[in-house]
């Protein structure tokens, strides 16, 4: 039989706190607990903006990861993802989204944008 980690956290608990230092500067992520109970196989958090949308400038560009799961599931916001060329637009009010990834431990790689959205981009930004 293997071995069961119980994982639980109060939303006000010290632990359930949003913190930066994760992959984008413009998000605090919160981490739900789940990537230590399954010794780093899945993780699980919470995400929100740690500034104005403004101060983000460019979002997240474009990027990849190298993941076998990786679920986004809007909780208050709007964000635009770019699924093998097919725009898609999450939202809900405000910005939070969880993500639940496995392995724990994924890749994001950072790409060159296809160039009709490069140019598209560069001139909603004028």
């Amino acid at each position: 039989m293997s071995q069961t980690t119980f994982s639980h956290q109060k939303a006000n608990s010290p632990e359930a706190r949003y913190t930066d230092g994760g992959l984008r500067s413009f998000f605090v992520y919160r981490d739900t607990g789940v990537t230590g109970a399954t010794t780093g196989k899945v993780r699980v958090q919470l995400v929100r903006a740690a500034h104005k949308s403004s101060e983000a400038k460019g979002g997240t560009g474009f990027h990849f990861h190298t993941a076998d799961v990786h679920v986004v599931y809007m909780v208050r916001g709007w964000a635009r993802f770019d699924y093998d060329g097919v725009d898609t637009l999450v939202e809900a009010d405000d910005i939070e989204f969880m993500e639940i990834i496995m392995p724990g431990d994924f890749v994001t790689t950072e790409i060159t944008p296809p160039a009709v959205l490069a140019a598209a981009s560069a001139e909603g930004n004028r």
